[in-house]
C-alpha cells in the first residue's frame, strides 16, 4: 500500500493487497477472494462479501466472462493497466461498473454488496454493483394502515424505497442525492425532492444539517431525526415520519423534502406542521365532506386523550357544583370505599394503562392479544371488585386509551400521553385553573416551535386563510389548486384554474 498521498492508495500488486485485505477484515469467513489465471496474460482476482451479492449473477455473468477463451487473447501483450481498462469497457458483462484507487472507496464498496476485480500490477480496481442480499418483500404498511388506498409499504431496502417513489412520481424532475453517514456503518441517506417545487433554502438547510452529524453508526432514521431537529426539548415531533411511499410521495408533490434512511421501512418528511400529524393518506381518497369528519374525530379524540382524565380529577376533587347532582350522587356513592383521591387513583390507573400498553407490544404476538383481554377486563374488574378504583374511573382511562388509538401518526399520539400525566398533576393541585394554565402554556410552546425555520403551528399561527383548506377540513380537489403556502415552495400552482 502506497501512503505517500493525504489518502491510502490501492498497490500495483496483487498479493499486497489480498494481504492487507485478510489484515484489514480480521480473515473474515465471509470474505471471498478468488484468483483467476488468464493463460500467461494476467493474473486476476475476484473479491466480495458472501451474502452481500447475487451469486447467481457473478457466475452467470462476471466469472463467465472472464473464463472465455477469446478473454486471455484479448488482454494479452497489453500492460496491466490496459488489461483492466480492457476488461472494463469491453470484457465484463455488467451495468454498474466503475474504477477506484484508494483503498477506503474500496473497502466500502466491497461492503456495500459490490464484486472488485483487480489485475495484478494495476493501481486500479474494478467495482461491479451486483447487491443480492435478502430482503422483506413490499407488503401493507403496519403502522398507518387504510380502508381505501394503496396497500403497499416501504421496506428496509434503500432503492426498492426509492422506487416505489419514482413509481407515483414519474418527473424528471425529482431528484436523489446519496451519502453516506456513519464512521462505522457507513449508512446510504439519500434526499429525494422536485427541483422545480421544493424550496432550494430548504434543500440547501437539509443537506447542511445531515453533513454535520458526526457519529458512529445510523441505524435507523429515528437517529436521523434527532440529530437534525429543530430542538429536542418537547415531545411534540417536528418531523413526519412514514412507511407509506403515497404519503411521502404527496409531501414531495407539496414541496417537502424526503429523507431515506437504507436499513429502515420509516422515510423522514421535512418540514413537519401540527395539522399535518392529524391528516392520513385516506384522507385524500374519500369524499371531501368524509375526510372533514374524519378529521373532526381525530381532532377530538386527541383533546379527549390529552383532557379526560385531567377534568375528571378537577371536577371531582375542586368543582363538584359543576356535576348534575344524580351524576354527584353516583360518583360520590362509587367513591365511598375508596381510599385513594381521585388524583392518586387517575395516576395509578394511567400508569397501569402505559404498562399494559408497553407489555402487549413487546411480549409475542400470539399471547399479546390474551394479555389485553385479561389487562382490560379481568385486572379493571377485579380492581373495581376490590374498592381499588372507582368504575367512573375505568370509563375515563378506557375512552382516553381508545380516543389515543384515533390520532393516525403514533408520535403525536405519545406526546399526548406524555403530557396527559401533567395535566393531570396540574388539576390535582388546581382544580381546573391548574388545567387552564397547562392548556395555556402548551400552546404557548407549540406556537414557540419550529420545523426547519418554519412555524409549527401554521396555518393557525401565523394564520393563513389560503392553506385552510386544508387544515381541520378538506375541500374537494378542486378547490386546492394551490400547494401550501407553509412549504415555500416555487411553484405554488398545483391545478390549472379551469379545472373543474
Amino acid at each position: 500500500m502506497d501512503a505517500s498521498s493525504s489518502s491510502l492508495k490501492l498497490s500495483n500488486r496483487l498479493a499486497d493487497n489480498m494481504d492487507y485485505l485478510k489484515k484489514e477484515l480480521g480473515q473474515s469467513a465471509d470474505l471471498v477472494m478468488k484468483e483467476i489465471q488468464l493463460g500467461k496474460a494476467a493474473k486476476i482476482a475476484v473479491i466480495y462479501i458472501d451474502g452481500l451479492i447475487d451469486t447467481q449473477v457473478l457466475h452467470n455473468s462476471i466469472l463467465y466472462s472472464l473464463h472465455e477463451p477469446t478473454t486471455a487473447l484479448l488482454i494479452a501483450d497489453q500492460e496491466p493497466h490496459h488489461q483492466l481498462e480492457l476488461l472494463r469497457t469491453h470484457l465484463l458483462v455488467a451495468g454498474d461498473v466503475s474504477v477506484t484507487k484508494e483503498v477506503d472507496p474500496f473497502l466500502r464498496d466491497l461492503m456495500s454488496g459490490n464484486v472488485m476485480v483487480m489485475v495484478d500490477g494495476s493501481y486500479e480496481a474494478i467495482r461491479i454493483g451486483l447487491p443480492g442480499w435478502e430482503d422483506r418483500n413490499v407488503s401493507e404498511p403496519s403502522s398507518q394502515s387504510v380502508v381505501r388506498g394503496p396497500m403497499e409499504g416501504f421496506t428496509e431496502n434503500l432503492r426498492t424505497n426509492t422506487a416505489l417513489i419514482r413509481r407515483k412520481i414519474r418527473d424528471s424532475q425529482l431528484w436523489l442525492e446519496t451519502s453516506q453517514i456513519g464512521k462505522v456503518t457507513q449508512t446510504n441517506v439519500s434526499l429525494m425532492y422536485l427541483k422545480n417545487i421544493a424550496d432550494p433554502e430548504l434543500v440547501k438547510e437539509v443537506k447542511r444539517r445531515l453533513k454535520q452529524i458526526d457519529t458512529d453508526s445510523i441505524l435507523e432514521s429515528g437517529y436521523i431525526e434527532e440529530f437534525i431537529q429543530d430542538t429536542a426539548l418537547t415531545p411534540f415531533p417536528t418531523i413526519y415520519n412514514s412507511d407509506r411511499p403515497d404519503t411521502i410521495a404527496a409531501g414531495i408533490l407539496e414541496g417537502k423534502v424526503a429523507i431515506i434512511v437504507d436499513g429502515t421501512p420509516f422515510v423522514l418528511l421535512v418540514p413537519a406542521f401540527f395539522v399535518q400529524f392529524f391528516q392520513s393518506a385516506e384522507d385524500y381518497y374519500q369524499r371531501a365532506d368524509i375526510s372533514t369528519l374524519l378529521r373532526f374525530i381525530r381532532y377530538l379524540s386527541f383533546f379527549i386523550t390529552l383532557l379526560a382524565p385531567s377534568f375528571y380529577v378537577a371536577l371531582t376533587t375542586y368543582h363538584q357544583e359543576m356535576i348534575p347532582t344524580s351524576l354527584v350522587i353516583s360518583l360520590a356513592a362509587q367513591r365511598e370505599t375508596i381510599p385513594f383521591p381521585a388524583f392518586v387513583e387517575a395516576l395509578a390507573m394511567e400508569l397501569t394503562y402505559e404498562i399494559l400498553r408497553e407489555a402487549g407490544v413487546r411480549i409475542p404476538k400470539n399471547v399479546g392479544q390474551a394479555i389485553s383481554i385479561v389487562g382490560t377486563l379481568v385486572i379493571g374488574q377485579a380492581a373495581v371488585s376490590a374498592g381499588f378504583v372507582s368504575s367512573a374511573m375505568v370509563i375515563i382511562v378506557s375512552i382516553t386509551a381508545i380516543a389515543s388509538f384515533v390520532i393516525p401518526e403514533p408520535g403525536l399520539a405519545i406526546a399526548a400521553r406524555i403530557t396527559r400525566f401533567a395535566l393531570i398533576g396540574l388539576a390535582g393541585f388546581m382544580g381546573l385553573y391548574g388545567i387552564l394554565f397547562g392548556v395555556f402554556f402548551i400552546v404557548l410552546h407549540l406556537c414557540s416551535l419550529h420545523s426547519f425555520g418554519l412555524p409549527y403551528m401554521s396555518p393557525f399561527a401565523p394564520y393563513r386563510a389560503s392553506d385552510m383548506k386544508d387544515s381541520i377540513f378538506r375541500l374537494p380537489w378542486p378547490f386546492l389548486r394551490t400547494r401550501p403556502v407553509e412549504d415555500r415552495p416555487q411553484n405554488v400552482q398545483r391545478q390549472s384554474p379551469s379545472s373543474k
